[in-house]
């Protein structure tokens, strides 16, 4: 019958136009529903959260058995409940909601390679990659895809996780003692690397059994390497139905041609269980995409799940008494989104909470610059007390501050690769203390990196001018002491391969949050105040825009 069936579907594709995909019809009398989720990034309770995906689950199942749970990375990392239990709670809220199949994204590895496989083994669907491999032999750590059988009818969903991870996450985390990675994620300059890995597994899915492919990657759009994009990864393969994305928070359902002109579904959700997706694939063979923005049950109000609502509580009761320690006090909102779009402003413009954490690193320090990264500031601070769970929200990650001895050069190329992709989100944009500088976004960025994203040089004019520390211009060949964190400055984090070479002066002094703190009460008085009144920051960052 399957191979009846492929012959149909090969028939079928050749006879398509070359912009639509045709489908056979298979042997399966009810929609086969994938429930997709990305990026959730332990917001537990946010939004729709797990409650909402498990009496939506339940629900979708009531009127069809044919229904599978997927998640496209980042779910163990982002707020409290995973950092203090590094992952274990997210794992545990993951089985009671009983997915089949999850990724690893880029932030899976923040609490190192071997917790991440730790964490995969009580992971009960299993974590699913076809491009991180290790060793001379190039071997998958995880197996690359998984078949699932619905009646007559065979998915194979294959996982893809960003090359980004290498710099996005720990690069040392990839690494053995000596430096030399032995993990990779199959990245170069052209993106060929990750299309032939990809491609050789879907093949392989194919060969084994499998109707349909489904994608399901941590790759995203929007602030993303262009070569590892979804839709690029799209355009240099075939043989894939559907991709369920994530890794960039953006909300899409589009449709994008293949490398044979063939429209491939492809959908991410955003982020924090803003949506859950929903993809169906019906029994006439047509896929379909949907956001579900609210789960109701009979009686119209939010549907509840008793049984995920008692795991999540068991879940809050191990840690939250010590959530409400009151570190210090603030007299205004400290911001990290823009209060009009709601975008990650850290991650392309200056706010008063970027002023914040780098005016801590640098006066913590006594260095002369301080500066510290958007993408590690994960969330704001309302007005009045700040407590541990508010600063562990701010920095979930657990980075050590330190000190080095940087050339203005080296300043300069940082500065360059953190503007790079702007207007787009970045987490390596630069938030300053005790300097300022432009970003002119008339000039294209020139900035060249090796295969695995790190900055190798900046080929044309810098995007980045007027440079300032304190009243004077950079010295391009003067040495100055520069704070930040060990992400960047020991490990170089977001592709910044200028820090780890710098001669270290201070090492891993205090760990990220407890600079709030001691910044408040050693330098503020206690209280945060009108220093940090504008929520776009003290004009310390200047964006020309064409």
């Amino acid at each position: 019958m399957k191979r009846l069936r492929s012959f149909l579907m090969s028939a079928a594709l050749g006879a398509a136009a070359a912009t639509f995909a045709a489908i056979p019809v298979l042997a399966v009398d009810q929609d086969i529903v994938i429930i997709h989720t990305n990026d959730t990034h332990c917001g537990i309770e946010d939004n729709l959260g797990y409650e909402g995906v498990a009496a939506y689950e339940k629900q979708v199942k009531a009127s069809t058995p044919y229904v599978t749970l997927v998640d496209a990375g980042d779910a163990i990392q982002g707020a409290p409940v995973g950092t203090l239990t590094e992952g274990e709670s997210i794992i545990r809220l993951m089985n009671q909601a009983d997915y089949d199949f999850a990724i690893p994204g880029n932030h899976e590895f923040d609490y190192g390679m071997d917790r991440l496989l730790a964490l995969s083994a009580r992971l009960d669907g299993g974590y699913y990659s076809c491009n991180l491999i290790s060793g001379p032999a190039k071997e998958t750590v995880f197996e690359p895809y998984k078949l699932i059988d619905y009646d007559d009818v065979t998915i194979a969903y294959v996982g893809v996780t960003t090359p980004e991870s290498i710099t996005k996450s720990t690069p040392t985390y990839f690494q053995d003692g000596s430096g030399n990675y032995i993990y990779d994620l199959c990245g170069d300059t052209t993106g060929q690397a990750l299309y032939s890995q990809i491609q050789k597994t879907v093949d392989s899915a194919t060969a084994a059994g499998a109707d349909y492919v489904i994608l399901v990657a941590h790759l995203g759009n929007e602030g993303v390497e262009s070569v590892w994009t979804s839709k690029n990864v799209i355009a240099h393969t075939n043989g894939i139905h559907a991709v369920i994305d994530g890794h960039s928070h953006e909300t899409y359902m589009e449709r994008v041609p293949n490398k044979d002109g063939v429209l491939i579904p492809l959908s991410q959700t955003g982020t924090k269980f803003t949506h859950i997706g929903k993809m169906t694939i019906t029994p006439s063979g047509d896929i379909t995409m949907e956001m579900v923005d609210s789960v109701l049950g009979e009686d119209g109000q939010k549907a509840k799940d008793p049984q995920m609502a008692q795991v999540i509580t068991d879940v809050k009761s191990q840690y939250e008494e010590s959530l409400k320690t009151v570190l210090g006090h603030t007299s205004i909102e400290l911001t990290a989104e823009d209060p009009e779009t709601g975008n990650r402003a850290v991650r392309n413009s200056e706010t008063n909470l970027g002023d914040f954490c780098a005016d801590a690193y640098r006066n913590l320090l006594g260095a002369e610059i301080g500066i510290v990264n958007g993408g590690g500031i994960r969330a704001g601070i309302e007005a009045g007390d700040i407590t541990f769970e508010d600063a562990l929200k701010v920095y979930p990650f657990g980075n050590m501050i330190c000190m080095v001895e940087i050339s203005g050069q080296q300043l300069k190329d940082a500065l360059e690769m953190g503007a790079r992709y702007y207007p787009e989100e970045n987490g390596g944009f630069i938030h300053v203390s005790g300097m300022s500088y432009t970003i002119d976004a008339s000039v294209p960025s020139s900035v060249q990196t090796d295969e695995k994203g790190n900055f190798t040089g900046v080929a044309g004019a810098y995007r980045v001018k007027d440079i300032y520390v304190g009243d004077e211009p950079l010295d391009l060949a003067r040495t100055y002491t520069l704070a930040s964190h060990n992400y960047w400055l020991k490990s170089g984090g977001d592709g910044m391969s200028m820090f780890p070479s710098c001669p270290l002066l201070r090492d891993e002094v205090m760990v990220d949050v407890d600079t709030i703190t001691a910044y408040i009460q050693d330098f503020l008085g206690g209280t945060v105040g009108n220093e940090y009144s504008n929520p776009r920051g003290q004009g310390r960052i200047t964006i020309q825009n064409p």
